[in-house]
């Protein structure tokens, strides 16, 4: 028989499978390994005319895939251009067989996963909010000392593509550049987490070596 203080460690802390992978609950919420820069710099991509992010909610992967293959593959898929969908997107069925390089076979497969999938495996990595990019560099231009560049800063934060300019001043400054770099990560890690826990997952920020590891983590997809 378990000692009490095991009963009550399992009651908080279990495990359950996602496709096919052990993953850990801790409190009722899923424990997962992330990386918290590319999910910074997926939400920094606020344009989205290039590519789209969606972060998989089993591995902790980030997903960058090509906003033209996600256009023309939905296209397909949307206006009737299958026959059948089976579950394993292998069955997927076009009444004309797209011409694909062959190493964009496993990218478009991807795709299709993406957007197929019904259990919720992926989420769509959101855009960072503007009024809340705004207050962090307010925020970070009242600790600038330096006159002149405290001038600069506040003339890059009037009008639109205020961060791009406040990104560009900083270029020429290296030292108030590192702390920006320290000052955002950190405003960005609360915004993730937020995030994160509106999906019922407790991030878990991979280590170094992790990250070392994990270099192919981000996939891109490109025509």
């Amino acid at each position: 028989m378990p000692a009490a203080g095991e009963r009550h460690a399992s009651s908080i802390s279990r495990s359950y499978r996602c496709e096919g992978l052990w993953m850990k609950i801790f409190h009722g919420v899923k424990l997962l390994k992330v990386d918290f820069d590319e999910i910074q710099k997926a939400m920094e991509d606020v344009v989205r005319d290039s590519f789209d992010y969606f972060l998989d909610l089993c591995t902790g992967e980030v997903i960058v895939l090509s906003e033209n293959i996600l256009d023309k593959v939905g296209a397909r898929l949307y206006d009737g251009d299958f026959d059948v969908i089976g579950d394993d997107i292998e069955y997927i069925e076009f009444s004309e067989e797209p011409i694909l390089p062959f190493w964009m076979e496993d990218e478009v497969e991807l795709v299709l996963n993406v957007i197929l999938e019904k259990n919720g495996r992926y989420a769509r990595i959101p855009e960072r909010h503007s009024p809340e990019a705004h207050q962090v560099m307010l925020e970070f231009l009242e600790t600038v000392e330096e006159p002149v560049l405290g001038e600069e800063l506040a003339y890059a934060l009037d009008g639109k593509g205020a961060f791009r300019r406040f990104k560009d001043i900083l270029r020429y400054y290296p030292k108030e550049r590192k702390k920006w770099h320290g000052h955002n990560a950190r405003a960005m890690k609360k915004v993730i987490t937020e995030w994160l826990k509106s999906l019922e997952v407790e991030p878990v920020q991979i280590n170094r070596e992790g990250k070392e590891r994990g270099q192919d983590d981000v996939r891109e997809v490109e025509l």
